[in-house]
C-alpha cells in the first residue's frame, strides 16, 4: 500500500514540478492573465481559468494513457517492457536526474499558437479557455519533456496501475494553475508576484528530484543490472 501511495504521490509530485518550471509557468501565467483580461465578469474569469487548468490536466493524461494503453497492446512490447523495464529504468532515471541538475541539455521545439487563435479561443468563454490549456500542455518545453516521457511514462510502464500516473500528472499541473487562478479572480495581486517567486523554489525542488532521481536509479542500475551479471 505503501509502495502506491509513493508512486502516485511521484506522480503528482512532477505534475507539480512541471507547472513550476519556468518555461509552463511563464506560459500558464501569460494565459491566465490575458484570459483575465478578456473577460468582464469576475466568475467568468474564474470559471475560463478553472476550464485552462482543466484543459492541461486532459492533455498530459490522455496523451499519457494513450502511450501507455498503446504500449502495453502491443505483445512483443509488453513481453519486452515486462522483461527489461527495470533494467533500463535505472539508465533513464540517471539521466533525467542529470538533467534535472543541468548537466545535460535537451533541445523540444513544440508546436506554437498564433496570436490571432489564442485570441479567438480567449472570446470563446469556458470552451475557448479549455482549448487553450489543452494545446498549451502539448507545447512541450525541455523541462516538460524530460519529466512526462523520461520520467513519468517509464515509471507508469513499470507498475500494474500505471494508467492513473498520467492522471495524477495532469492534476498536478493544474494545482498551482488553479492558485493563480482564484487568486486573480478574487483580485489578490500579491498573488502574482508570489507565482512568479515559485520559478526561484522550483530550482531547489528540480535540483533535489533531481538527485533523488539519481540515486534511485543507481540502485535499479545495481539490483537489476550489475547483481544479475555477478
Amino acid at each position: 500500500m505503501s509502495g502506491i501511495l509513493i508512486a502516485f504521490g511521484t506522480a503528482l509530485w512532477l505534475g507539480i514540478l512541471t507547472s513550476i518550471s519556468p518555461c509552463p509557468l511563464a506560459t500558464n501565467v501569460a494565459a491566465v492573465s490575458y484570459l483575465s483580461k478578456k473577460i468582464l465578469h469576475i466568475k467568468a474569469v474564474l470559471w475560463s481559468a478553472v476550464a485552462y487548468s482543466l484543459g492541461r490536466m486532459v492533455a498530459y493524461a490522455v496523451l499519457g494513457v494513450i502511450i501507455i494503453s498503446s504500449l502495453h497492446s502491443v505483445p512483443v512490447i509488453a513481453q519486452f517492457l515486462q522483461r527489461y523495464m527495470n533494467k533500463a529504468l535505472g539508465p533513464i532515471l540517471v539521466i533525467v536526474g542529470l538533467f534535472l541538475l543541468g548537466f545535460l541539455r535537451l533541445n523540444v521545439s513544440g508546436f506554437s499558437i498564433s496570436s490571432e487563435k489564442q485570441e479567438r479561443l480567449a472570446q470563446a468563454g469556458t470552451k475557448g479557455a479549455f482549448a487553450l490549456g489543452f494545446l498549451f500542455a502539448l507545447a512541450f518545453c525541455p523541462t516538460s519533456a524530460a519529466l512526462f516521457f523520461g520520467s513519468l511514462i517509464p515509471l507508469a510502464l513499470k507498475s500494474e496501475i500505471g494508467i492513473i500516473f498520467p492522471i495524477l500528472y495532469g492534476v498536478g499541473t493544474a494545482l498551482p494553475v488553479m492558485i493563480f487562478a482564484i487568486g486573480i479572480a478574487l483580485g489578490i495581486s500579491s498573488v502574482s508576484r508570489w507565482f512568479h517567486k515559485m520559478s526561484t523554489l522550483e530550482r531547489y525542488t528540480k535540483k533535489i528530484t533531481g538527485i533523488i532521481f539519481i540515486v534511485a536509479g543507481a540502485y535499479f542500475i545495481w539490483a537489476h543490472i550489475i547483481m544479475s551479471i555477478l
